[in-house]
């Protein structure tokens, strides 16, 4: 029975880890920025914030 290995050498492995390094960033960025625009449709304006928003 053959084995057949699979080599990877630093390069290719260095730019595997960036890569899910990065697409892990990317994710925690665009729900952390989709989250806060969810949660301001759900929040209560406070009175002086409506009277801010009226004046622009």
């Amino acid at each position: 029975m053959q084995t057949h290995l699979a080599y990877l050498d630093a390069g290719s492995g260095s730019l595997i880890v960036q890569a899910l390094v990065a697409g892990t960033a990317g994710v925690v960025v665009a729900a952390k920025l989709y989250w806060r625009r969810l949660k301001s449709v759900f929040r209560r304006k406070t009175p002086a914030e409506a009277t801010t928003a009226d004046q622009d």
